[in-house]
């Protein structure tokens, strides 16, 4: 390629510092330039990646110590990025909070396992010269963090800004790379972040624009990439092997009240060997021709008018999974496919097959990393049935419970660690549905998109066999 290459961590000294913003910013401004860039983010994150994904033009890759080794962890990044002008990896909350006191999930474990240089983002508000000593402590706590440079935000003007950059110069050797004053309209947009799916074009690629232009002329992007430029490639990855048998057809919602899916996830489905068909919940009227169903998460509340709305496709959706057909729901997935969600003293009707009733609260019902413990009516779990299952790492986060289950309800899952469905379960199955309230990551010792592939497979043989019932993995 004969041209330089640049990646970096962008991290901050706590959250709600507007690293995301930054992030999402210095992705547009650099593409802008021509350069390709390849987004990151740490941790197990749906919506900071949309964004970055549609700032960048390239779908984001999520990086995860709770998840995947760190041999995998520097795979996947090599995966994506050996072939781009920019690796940009956004972090989650301070670069040195993590899980435990030694630090092993932090931002700067990340950077020192990666090599990436720290571009550090600080909420200067209400600062002048205290800033140095908080350099100078985040320099000296990990002498292995390289602390290419920091982007001050927040500023109360230019007559702030002056000072700070005065304070840093004399007291460090941290170059500023940035200092971007306080807006009213990137505010606005801070808001909208977590709110607003960035998979509704229209108003989201406005946001992006605006941030970009904010950036582009508050940040020094030369400098940028002088302080992150790298001459070491990464590793060209083997291709992924693509499964020799006919490919199966997995309908896909991909719309704007459903759109969490990582990246790893969807080619791993397709490795698998099944052809992803979207469709759009609000606005289909039918499924499209298909052995199996996914759907993921997103923001069902948001759209359950128009959800209700589309009743075509709600009942064939219900036909689909009443005869049988292989579906699986994760978080918003699971609303959808339930009877009805109630939310801000509405109610709209879903789609019915599962036996319960969403509703939607204030503070979150689940959130942050689970672990699961398979059990023997997982209907694509191994099936060495004589095999203990070892347990399944993911996450969860959701706002909204179950209600009404039947009594004698099915789980495909024990919670070890999180809440699930009650605290206790998650992963309710119906014939060959399963939905749960977890998100499953592709990962080296949870690979449920090849399971997930041949359970749609070898139901689809069952189908065009007519064959007795004993030989499908789910007939109980």
């Amino acid at each position: 390629m004969g041209h330089s290459m640049h990646r970096f961590l962008v991290s901050a000294a706590h959250k709600s510092s507007g690293k995301t913003t930054l992030s999402i910013g210095l992705a547009a401004a650099l593409r802008q330039r021509r350069l390709s860039v390849q987004p990151f983010k740490k941790g197990p994150d749906y919506i900071d990646p949309l964004w970055l994904g549609l700032a960048a033009g390239r779908s984001c890759c999520n990086l995860d110590f709770f998840l995947s080794p760190d041999d995998e962890i520097r795979a996947q990044f090599a995966r994506h990025g050996y072939d781009v002008d920019v690796c940009l990896v956004e972090g989650n909350k301070g670069l040195y909070d993590g899980l435990d006191l030694k630090g092993s999930n932090s931002n700067a474990a990340l950077a020192r396992l990666l090599d990436l240089p720290v571009i550090l983002v600080l909420d200067a508000r209400g600062m002048t010269r205290g800033i140095a000593p908080l350099i100078l402590g985040y320099q000296a706590f990990d002498r292995e963090i390289n602390i290419a440079g920091v982007i001050l935000n927040r500023l109360g003007g230019h007559r702030h800004e002056s000072k700070l950059r005065a304070v840093i110069e004399h007291y460090t050797d941290v170059p500023v790379i940035g200092a971007v004053q306080e807006d009213a309209r990137l505010a606005l947009v801070e808001r909208h972040l977590g709110l607003m799916p960035a998979n509704e074009t229209g108003a989201a690629e406005r946001h992006v624009a605006e941030i970009a232009q904010v950036v582009a002329q508050q940040v020094d992007l030369e400098k940028l990439l002088a302080a992150t430029a790298t001459t070491n490639p990464l590793p060209q990855p083997l291709p992924l092997r693509a499964s020799s048998e006919t490919p199966v057809h997995i309908a896909i919602a991909r719309d704007a009240a459903f759109g969490f899916y990582y990246a790893d996830d969807l080619l791993a489905l397709q490795a698998a060997g099944a052809e992803l068909v979207s469709f759009d919940a609000r606005r289909d009227a039918h499924l499209p021709a298909c052995d199996g169903i996914f759907i993921g998460g997103g923001f069902p509340e948001s759209f359950m008018d128009e959800l209700e709305a589309n009743a075509t496709l709600r009942a064939e959706i219900l036909d689909a999974i009443e005869t049988g057909l292989p579906a699986y729901a994760e978080c918003g997935g699971l609303m959808y496919l339930a009877r009805s969600i109630a939310w801000k003293g509405q109610r709209r009707r879903m789609v019915g097959a599962i036996a319960g009733d969403i509703v939607m609260h204030e503070k979150p019902v689940g959130r942050g990393y689970v672990v699961l413990q398979p059990g023997a009516a997982h209907p694509w779990g191994q099936r060495d049935a004589a095999a203990e299952q070892p347990p399944l790492r993911a996450h969860e986060f959701h706002y909204s419970s179950i209600e009404n289950l039947p009594a004698d309800t099915t789980f495909a899952y024990t919670m070890l660690r999180g809440h699930g469905v009650d605290g206790r379960h998650d992963g309710i199955i119906y014939k060959n549905l399963l939905a749960s309230y977890t998100h499953l990551r592709a990962t080296a010792g949870c690979d449920w998109p090849t399971r997930f592939v041949q359970f749609v497979r070898s139901a689809r043989k069952g189908k065009d066999q007519r064959a007795q019932p004993e030989s499908h993995p789910c007939s109980r």
